[in-house]
């Protein structure tokens, strides 16, 4: 089996675009959360997002490229970008085929899907785009990154809800283990700030409405936490066979040394009230690690201030770490992103990697009420030093997917 490393890493995110800007603002408890400006929330219930503020895609993109794509599709692009950039790849020197692009999204363009709606409704069939369907379809974030970047390596779309970005990890992670590819671009996208999707979202009950005090609305495991905050942007890494890497010369951020995946088979949004299957990916990546559960030293939680997923994470984490789960810092960081949905746990397995290298654990802000549900160390408010050698995220999602990833200091 094949060794896989990551050696380049790519953040468009609420707290900032780039990986250095991202890390930082992590580690000074930034909130990327305030009043939704992407549309006319007035009559929404919730008013509240965590936007990308900093991003312009001419900035990076050819303006009539730029429109041929959804949001969703210039996020992965861009963050590809600074992700091959990050990682100093010279793709001229390398091959190609060998080369993959597994990307996940949990909507795709749904941006476009509205607006396209809108248009078919006001004004009739003819005028609906040309580019309507190969802007919204999901796969396209994969898509426009293999033929921006000449990718020619498999290239495919993970939509496993809130999991698809770890997912697509973890998939990624087995491409390059077994020896069918070398290097693959990989993470998740999502933007999905819109009228309907919040809606939506709100309908159901998931989103915080504390639209009085954005910064403070999203609470993961604080007793006074009452929903999630829609949040946008992408999270990409290159993913290395480590000989390829060592070779290249690469700068190594971390080893990904463990892959879990179940289903819950229970419920359409709400977890298995006795966390089995979240349970049992923590426990699949760890046998695929071959460590002792004892070696972990950090989880970045899925953590997304809901009830349940609070509450059954935190059982979860008990039930495959018994006491050494009292020894964990574990850190929601969607207290400062949001959940960017399809595309969380790429920005969160590039926050892992990085507290790895750096022996620094970004903090769960805004925790301030025990939960007696949620009795674990939080890593409340403030950034901790700790020497830690292995570290997981998990990403659990609608539908019941669970995935974790773990991964080593190298």
């Amino acid at each position: 089996m094949k060794r896989v490393v990551i050696t380049g890493l790519g953040a468009i995110t609420p707290i900032g675009t780039g990986k250095d800007n991202f890390w930082n603002s992590l580690l000074g408890g930034k909130s990327g959360i305030g009043y939704i400006t992407r549309f006319d929330a007035a009559n929404h219930d919730v008013k509240i997002g965590a936007e990308v503020k900093d991003f312009n895609p001419q900035d990076y993109l050819d303006k009539k490229e730029a429109k041929r794509m959804d949001r969703f599709a210039q996020f992965a692009v861009v963050a590809t970008k600074l992700a091959i950039e990050d990682g100093n790849i010279n793709l001229d020197e390398l091959n190609k085929d060998r080369i993959g692009t597994i990307i996940g999204s949990g909507i795709g363009g749904i941006d476009t899907l509205e607006g396209e709606v809108v248009k078919y409704t006001e004004k009739g069939p003819n005028r609906v785009s040309p580019l309507f369907i190969p802007m919204m379809i999901s796969n396209m974030a994969a898509g426009q990154v293999s033929m921006n970047f000449g990718l020619t390596g498999a290239s495919m779309t993970l939509t496993t809800a809130c999991a698809s970005a770890t997912h697509a990890i973890g998939e990624s992670y087995r491409m390059i283990k077994h020896g069918y590819l070398d290097m693959v671009v990989t993470g998740g996208t999502e933007a999905s700030i819109t009228p309907v999707a919040v809606a939506g979202f709100t309908s159901m009950k998931a989103l915080s409405t504390k639209n009085d005090d954005p910064s403070k609305a999203c609470r993961p495991f604080d007793k006074e936490r009452d929903g999630f905050i829609m949040g946008e942007g992408s999270g990409i890494l290159i993913l290395e066979e480590l000989e390829h890497a060592v070779k290249r010369g690469a700068t190594i951020y971390a080893e990904v040394v463990g892959y879990g995946a179940t289903s819950d088979a229970f419920h359409i949004t709400q977890p298995d009230p006795e966390a089995n299957g979240a349970t049992k990916a923590m426990a699949l990546a760890l046998e695929d690690g071959n460590i002792d559960n004892k070696e972990v030293g950090y989880i970045n939680a899925h953590g997304t201030s809901t009830y349940f997923n609070d509450k059954l994470e935190t059982l979860a984490i008990k039930n495959i770490f018994k006491e050494h789960a009292y020894e964990l810092n574990i850190s929601s960081t969607k207290s400062m992103t949001g959940h960017l949905l399809g595309a969380a746990g790429g920005i969160e397995a590039i926050a892992t990697a990085l507290a790895l290298r750096n022996g620094k654990i970004p903090p769960t802000i805004n925790y301030e009420n025990p939960d007696e549900e949620c009795d674990l160390n939080y890593t409340p408010n403030k950034m901790v030093e700790k020497d830690i050698k292995y570290a997981m995220s998990n990403s659990l999602g609608f539908g019941g997917h669970n995935a974790t990833i773990l991964l080593k200091r190298y």
